[in-house]
């Protein structure tokens, strides 16, 4: 492939093409300089020109994307390299996930138990979709649900991001009537003999099978972002090889860029392909002097698509309109650009809120107010510019009233729609920061994927040479960035680039550098999301393999000599990079296991056979998920943490894990309505790190009782008088309350 890139010296430069003819080819870097009449008198293009040739439907095609031959034979090779690289990932996934679990070997209820703590709830309501009598009966039980908050009737849909179920639940009832209709097989099943005593139980695999037809659209899709992954890194380094080392960095360090192989429900599972997308399509629009109404429509519609399945996608784009805005301060975004986007975040925040029933999170989060303080700083841009002297001072005060503003008007919307569910995120950042500790922000601190990344992390990076080449690329985009800034400063508005919607022509160089500056602002915004909290490195470590593309990148390595010599440079560092990449995929494939979860499988089966269907159940929130999945119980917590009123009825019932008598704890319990309480030891004397065992956590919020023998302790040796235990095995041991709690109802 041709690699076009701006020539550094625009006086040495030809004529440019006009920005429609260089728009055509999705895949031509900014700024092409020299071209030549590609593909002229060759075989293929010679059919591709021939009306009677072999690909007529090609030429078709081709006139309707407005592509030269030579770049439609070149957007066919990306596309078809492109597939290749998303059916390795969709491969490379289902092999993880069957290895590790033996998935297609397991029982129904066994398929179900895999699916642990969130994942396990997510699953539930897909469940309960595809087994009732029509597709909307089932989405009514989950809009209004009593079964996942007893005795309260909630929306799941509102409340759970439920919308990937919704949708994979309608085409799995569609599918199999489909196939029932024309009498074809969905799934096949055979008896499995498990020894040890256990009985034997039959494991199906196939679509049919509806806990093998969930993972597989979580794998497709997944394998699908590979995809564009490889059209991302492609684009914007204006090189196939480029697209390449994007696809590659990502396998070599595939343990640290997703854990969708090991939990398929998550809500990221379905959420970040569609941040990809539409990162991939603002590049597009940053890269284009005039961005078109359609590419605008699509990159609100790939935001839907990101904020529907997930409630944390507002923070991640919060550091993308952070990122923008700081682009637009420095001159690499016009006014009239920087406003399209945040109208079109505005327009996706706005049907988002909508479409999930009023979430009151969505309009009270720092998201939504960053959009309108940053929307009213660019419309007072006169003003400031008034006010201060253009430069430096002016950068600095419109930073800091963006930050002012936009934590004013939060928290004056949260006070205005009463909402404070998101007010465990704040005490979360406090606690980073200083001593501060309760008992919500220990639950999550207390957990390794919510603590500071570690260390070994980074030296990961190291390793496989992510972290040395994307510091040498953000080196080279901030070493031009400070050159343009001190030129800036020096001359003034002799230097700074015009509006973009201006009809003169506008500084090519400060276009083509936009879209780098704002790829190297996102990167260090994901770099300190991740070292605060680790589990949020899934972000961080995709993009340092989209940055790692920029080392195919002429514009900005051009100096290095032709585009052999580039090659060679970076087939050299591929082979580096491999050594320790291969070593990180062996060490994937050498993973092999197969669930098994006997204790808790005695425990539903013991729940499903002897308890009343609308027995109402308590304990840990993991556990409490595979009981209203696979036992179908009504249960009084989950493992849903992010809502204010669920963080209180699971304090109250992890009160069984604090030092406080059982009379307070039994109170509490049946003030909830509960029949039945799941008591595990393992929660009560295990803990990730000193002080962070349940009862440790406890002394934090309850004092008063610090120094007590633990109630849970007290509960394993003897429930009497106050409960009555009615199952137990080695793990987990079913408290029966009171009847006297259906008394007082």
């Amino acid at each position: 492939m041709v690699v076009k890139t701006r020539k550094q010296n625009v006086k040495d430069q030809p004529p440019q093409p006009n920005v429609d003819d260089r728009d055509r080819n999705p895949f031509v870097s900014p700024g092409t300089g020299k071209s030549r009449r590609a593909g002229k008198g060759t075989p293929f293009n010679s059919l591709l020109h021939n009306k009677n040739g072999l690909f007529p439907g090609f030429s078709f095609i081709r006139s309707k994307l407005g592509l030269t031959p030579s770049a439609f034979v070149k957007l066919g090779i990306t596309l078809v390299l492109a597939a290749l690289a998303g059916y390795l990932h969709w491969y490379h996934l289902s092999r993880l996930f069957e290895n590790d679990r033996h998935f297609s070997h397991l029982s129904g209820l066994e398929k179900e138990m895999a699916f642990r703590t969130e994942m396990g709830l997510y699953y539930s309501y897909f469940k309960t979709i595809i087994e009732a009598p029509t597709f909307i009966n089932g989405l009514y039980l989950v809009m209004n649900d009593r079964l996942t908050e007893y005795p309260l009737v909630i929306n799941t849909l509102k409340r759970f991001n439920l919308y990937p179920e919704v949708v994979l639940a309608s085409w799995y009832r569609i599918y199999t009537d489909i196939m029932e209709f024309f009498g074809l097989p969905t799934k096949m099943c055979w008896s499995i003999n498990r020894g040890e005593g256990m009985a034997a139980v039959d494991g199906c695999e196939g679509m049919g099978d509806p806990a093998y037809f969930y993972v597989t659209f979580v794998f497709l899709l997944n394998g699908l972002m590979m995809s564009l992954f490889f059209i991302y890194g492609t684009y914007l380094s204006g090189s196939r090889l480029g697209g390449m080392v994007t696809v590659l960095c990502f396998f070599f360090n595939h343990g640290e860029s997703t854990r969708v192989m090991w939990t398929p429900p998550l809500r990221e599972s379905f959420s970040y392909p569609f941040l990809v997308l539409q990162m991939l399509l603002l590049t597009h629009i940053l890269r284009t002097r005039n961005p078109s109404r359609k590419a605008m429509w699509a990159l609100a519609i790939s935001n839907l698509c990101f904020m529907l399945p997930w409630q944390f996608a507002q923070f991640v784009l919060l550091t993308q309109v952070a990122s923008l805005f700081a682009s637009y301060i420095l001159g690499y975004i016009s006014p009239t650009k920087m406003q399209s986007l945040l109208v079109t975040h505005m327009i996706t925040l706005a049907v988002c809120f909508v479409l999930m029933f009023g979430n009151s999170m969505l309009l009270t989060s720092f998201y939504a107010s960053s959009l309108v303080s940053i929307w009213g700083i660019i419309a007072l841009r006169d003003k400031f510019a008034e006010t201060f002297k253009p430069g430096l001072i002016t950068w600095v005060m419109q930073g800091l009233v963006c930050v002012v503003s936009t934590v004013i008007l939060k928290f004056m919307l949260s006070a205005v729609f009463g909402a404070s569910d998101d007010a465990h995120i704040s005490s979360l950042i406090k606690s980073k920061f200083t001593s501060y500790k309760d008992f919500d922000t220990m639950m999550y601190t207390c957990a390794a994927e919510f603590d500071f990344m570690e260390i070994e992390t980074p030296l990961r990076y190291i390793k496989t040479l992510l972290l040395p080449i994307n510091m040498l690329v953000v080196a080279v985009i901030a070493g031009r960035t400070i050159q343009d800034v001190v030129r800036f400063l020096r001359e003034g508005e002799k230097y700074s680039v015009k509006p973009e919607d201006d009809d003169d022509d506008e500084h090519p160089e400060m276009l083509a550098k936009g879209e780098l500056v704002y790829h190297s602002l996102q990167l260090i915004a994901f770099v300190v999301l991740a070292m605060l909290i680790m589990r949020l490195k899934l972000f961080l470590t995709p993009h340092m393999c989209i940055m790692a593309s920029l080392i195919c990148s002429k514009q900005l390595f051009g100096w290095i000599g032709e585009k052999f010599k580039l090659h060679v440079m970076v087939f050299g560092i591929l082979s580096i990079m491999a050594m320790q990449g291969a070593a990180n995929l062996q060490a994937q494939w050498g993973i092999m296991g197969e669930f098994s979860n006997l204790p808790q499988e005695q425990l539903l089966d013991w729940i499903r056979d002897n308890t009343p269907p609308n027995s109402v159940f308590a304990g840990a929130m993991p556990t409490m998920a595979s009981v209203k999945l696979s036992a179908g119980r009504p249960i009084v917590n989950h493992p849903h943490y992010e809502d204010a009123g669920l963080r209180e009825r699971t304090k109250l019932v992890y009160a069984m894990y604090s030092r406080k008598s059982a009379e307070v704890v039994k109170r509490n319990l049946m003030q909830m309505e509960v029949d039945y309480f799941v008591l595990e030891d393992s929660w009560c004397t295990r803990r990730s790190r000193p002080g962070c065992s349940m009862p440790e956590i406890w002394d934090v919020e309850d004092p008063q009782n610090a120094g007590k023998v633990p109630l849970c302790t007290l509960m394993s040796r003897d429930s009497r008088p106050h409960f009555a235990t009615v199952f137990h095995n080695n793990v987990y041991k079913v408290l029966k309350v009171p009847k006297a709690a259906k008394e007082l109802r």
